[in-house]
């Protein structure tokens, strides 16, 4: 899924997720499915290799009605332990993590986790490509914010949010298509294989 509720609470009971997911996939659910979209279709024409991480769970209680099949009947969602999605694309280690906002005036940090911040933190140093893909529902538009971008103003002490001023600066606006639905690939060309901000090298 992407983004979780609270940083307090790392897991959700799968047996209250239905009325909690409500919420959650209105918050993130459409972003999720473009991706995901967009990635089979960059499979489908071999131009990137790129999936979803699966959401792990932790399993409680298991029922056996039978010898021959077994369900789960209590588990619970766990935080990730790293970010949403990650692959390979023009030689390149491709990782990076989806949120989506209503907040009109930029990204509130609270959205992000710091286990996700460390995360993109070794993908960088390791030689990978590192960013987070964000979309501000509010006004119908998706960027791509360079990892280390992200990382620094994060860990600015003084800054609770990414402003939205700051985005469209520092930012490649995603364009947007029927196939595939979200053309991110194109802002990686720009931003990391055409002379703009490399934090692959």
């Amino acid at each position: 899924m992407i983004g979780y509720p609270t940083k307090q609470n790392p897991t959700t009971s799968l047996s209250t997720a239905s009325s909690k997911n409500l919420s959650h996939s209105g918050r993130g659910m459409s972003l999720e499915n473009d991706i995901n979209e967009t990635n089979e279709f960059y499979l489908e024409t071999d131009r990137a290799c790129i999936h979803k991480k699966p959401t792990p769970i932790q399993v409680v209680k298991v029922d056996y009605p039978n010898r021959a099949h077994a369900r789960i009947s209590e588990a619970y969602y766990k935080v990730p332990s790293t970010t949403d999605y990650n692959g390979v694309y023009r030689g390149k280690a491709i990782d990076f993590e989806a949120k989506q906002t209503k907040n009109k005036g930029g990204f509130p940090f609270q959205l992000i986790h710091p286990h996700q911040i460390q995360h993109m933190k070794r993908v960088i140093h390791h030689g990978g490509i590192s960013f987070v893909i964000l979309r501000f529902t509010s006004y119908n538009e998706t960027y791509l914010i360079d990892g280390q971008v992200m990382i620094d103003a994060y860990e600015d002490e003084n800054q609770k949010s990414l402003s939205y001023k700051k985005v469209k600066e520092v930012g490649k606006l995603i364009q947007e298509s029927y196939i595939p639905r979200l053309k991110y690939l194109d802002a990686v060309d720009e931003m990391y294989f055409q002379g703009g901000c490399n934090n692959g090298k």
